[in-house]
């Protein structure tokens, strides 16, 4: 673990009210992203049960600044992870990774390219991924999107997105099954 984020309390004014422990994750790490501004790295996070990190490393709880936190027995907190080796793609990264079983979920932030539906039509056929993702980077209609998905252990997931032209609070979007090919490729990283 390199850096631990310091995320809103869900009872801070401007963090939004969601509701399951899942869904605050999500928005808390998607309000920090947004902190950092655009263009990031990928970022990884380890979700912990809040109230057993507390009892069993009081410490890291408190460096976490979650030692005087009311207590909310259902809360997940995030911890970042040390960053993304860079030049690894994604999925061959995710599949190098193994949790700890005190890790009850994790959660990825990322920035994409984006097409609208309406433009998928227009995808011209034989193109390599990095022939594709040039295209895409040129198309007129193309949007900048930050995703951050989240799993746990149990099979829940969720996600929140951010278009970089609309990037308010008020305007993430969430939904279970927004990013399900990165949901699950963060849910096979609890297999095995």
């Amino acid at each position: 673990m390199s850096s631990f984020p310091s995320f809103p309390s869900p009872s801070e004014p401007g963090t939004p009210m969601a509701a399951s422990p899942l869904t605050r994750a999500v928005l808390e790490i998607d309000e920090y992203a947004s902190g950092l501004g655009w263009d990031q790295p990928a970022r990884l996070f380890a979700l912990v049960d809040t109230a057993k990190l507390r009892a069993q490393e009081p410490g890291l709880a408190a460096q976490l600044g979650l030692d005087e936190a009311p207590g909310n027995a259902t809360s997940l907190t995030p911890i970042e992870q040390d960053e993304l080796p860079r030049g690894t793609a994604l999925d061959k990264f995710l599949g190098t990774i193994a949790w700890p079983d005190a890790v009850v979920g994790c959660a990825l932030t990322v920035e994409r390219l984006m097409l609208p539906p309406s433009a998928e039509g227009t995808v011209p056929n034989g193109m390599n991924e990095k022939q594709l993702a040039k295209w895409v980077a040129a198309h007129p209609d193309r949007q900048e999107v930050r995703m951050t998905v989240a799993v746990l252990r149990d099979g829940a997931r969720e996600s929140a997105l951010r278009l970089r032209e609309k990037d308010s609070p008020n305007e993430v979007l969430t939904g279970a099954d927004l990013v399900p090919g990165l949901a699950e490729a963060l849910s096979a990283t609890f297999e095995g």
